[in-house]
């Protein structure tokens, strides 16, 4: 059995995300490996669920991004994705900054590996931007600590 079988979605989310911050490109590719379309469709949401987390918080607290800072991230981050998504990848960031999504819904639209590795990306960069390296890493422990929780309670049915 692949450890990409035994992760849950929100596992392997996590990972591509923490690989991503750690500029590891190998993580980032053994997080998603052997994840069939039904998989990465839940890693998908999972870090859509992660990105609109992230957006309310930045919006409720009255945090904001500079756009130079948020474009830096946003590059170097996406040089640990796949080479071919790279540069598609950081375009598509660029016009999401400055409030044009239409790249990002056109490459997600296209290519779900692509959507996963572009919204793992935006995630990265965004995180990167507000907290830092420390505090978003810290924020990541917090989201798997509460999904973790809420799985728990499920399954024993509190």
């Amino acid at each position: 059995m692949s450890n990409a079988a035994r992760k849950t979605s929100s596992d392997c989310a996590l990972d591509v995300v923490r690989g991503h911050v750690g500029h590891d490109a190998d993580a980032v590719q053994e997080a998603l490996a052997g994840l069939d379309t039904g998989s990465r469709i839940e890693v998908y949401a999972v870090l859509s669920g992660l990105l609109r987390s992230t957006i309310s918080i930045m919006e409720l607290t009255g945090r904001h991004w500079r756009l130079d800072e948020l474009v830096r991230h946003s590059d170097e981050v996406a040089t640990t994705a796949p080479p071919h998504y790279e540069f598609a990848i950081a375009e598509a960031t660029r016009a999401w900054a400055r409030g044009d999504d239409s790249a990002m819904r056109a490459l997600s639209g296209q290519d779900l590996l692509g959507a996963v590795h572009m919204t793992a990306v935006g995630v990265t960069a965004l995180g990167l931007a507000l907290w830092g390296r420390a505090g978003f890493l810290g924020v990541l422990e917090e989201f798997d600590n509460t999904v973790t929780e809420l799985v728990n309670d499920q399954l024993s049915g509190t």
